[in-house]
């Protein structure tokens, strides 16, 4: 089946500073896809070039087949869309806010919306602004719910919310997803939460290197080492199946797809002793700082 999301060959730059040079990547239908990376990489910026907010420098970036620059009105209705946090119309009430959407969206769903927002147990006549942000995801999820896109772009969807709240936007979205073959795009800086929901995870660095995996083979093929730090001793770097090395009190921790034979080869090559040299159990939030780096 055609890719719902492909780009090949983006270069884009904020004046003299490059984001990307030659970005590629596809996301196939019926998948839920994280993307991830540190702050400034260009998450953000991706999304507004999927939608057509900006133009890359170079490059080519399609949704649904269509230049993501050109997308015809038909093509923008498939596309459910959360633009860093959740906005909406603040001097509209929770049903004023449902009668604007619903004429846009040929699919609209008024009873999604409402299942959803009752749960807030506010009345129809409620003003948005008067919500807190928890609330106000809510209402979003329920507008984006309603549209009953094929494709959700969610930036940022965390963003103000809650340990509670998180869950509940999650649970529902899951079972929203559930048998349907909707196709998600998000990004969050809540690591945790990808490890239940996403099926597989794109990693984003600066300049627009991509590693895209499943959370389970990153978790199983991604590993740390801690090695005792020695006084007068050459630190190691990062060469080879080593990705990453930090600094950590009395010990480096050495990050890479490497089993600890690979890491000793490397470290007898930079001249580094690798005496004390110990596997480490991490979490998913672990692994995404020791992958990307923690500056």
């Amino acid at each position: 089946m055609e890719n719902v999301i492909e780009v090949s060959g983006l270069c884009h730059r904020y004046g003299s500073r490059w984001i990307y040079r030659d970005l590629a990547l596809t996301v196939p239908p019926g998948r839920i896809y994280g993307l991830l990376g540190k702050n400034g990489v260009g998450k953000t910026t991706l999304i507004k070039i999927l939608m057509g907010f900006l133009r890359p420098s170079s490059g080519r970036c399609t949704v649904f087949g269509e230049d993501s620059h050109d997308l015809r009105p038909e093509i923008r209705a498939k596309i459910g869309l959360l633009f860093e946090g959740h906005l909406a119309y603040d001097f509209m009430t929770i049903a004023q806010i449902e009668r604007f959407y619903a004429p846009q969206y040929p699919k609209w769903d008024r009873g999604r919306y409402y299942d959803l927002v009752d749960l807030l147990r506010l009345k129809p006549t409620h003003r948005i602004g008067d919500m807190s942000c928890g609330q106000r995801s809510q209402v979003v999820l329920g507008l984006i719910m309603a549209q009953q896109p094929e494709l959700l772009i969610l930036d940022d969807y965390s963003m103000g919310l809650d340990a509670g709240y998180r869950r509940l936007f999650l649970d529902y979205m899951s079972e929203y997803l559930k048998d349907t073959g909707r196709t998600v795009f998000l990004t969050s800086h809540v690591i945790q939460d990808m490890e239940s929901f996403v099926d597989e995870v794109i990693f984003l660095e600066r300049g627009g290197a991509v590693k895209s995996t499943s959370i389970e083979r990153f978790r199983d093929a991604f590993r740390c080492y801690d090695l005792p730090r020695v006084e007068g001793t050459r630190p190691p770097e990062p060469e080879g199946p080593i990705k990453n090395v930090e600094a950590h009190g009395d010990r480096w921790e050495l990050f890479g797809f490497a089993g600890p034979e690979e890491v000793e080869t490397v470290l007898k090559r930079q001249g580094v002793k690798s005496s004390g040299l110990t596997p480490r159990n991490m979490t998913l939030e672990d692994a995404f700082i020791g992958y990307t780096g923690r500056y």
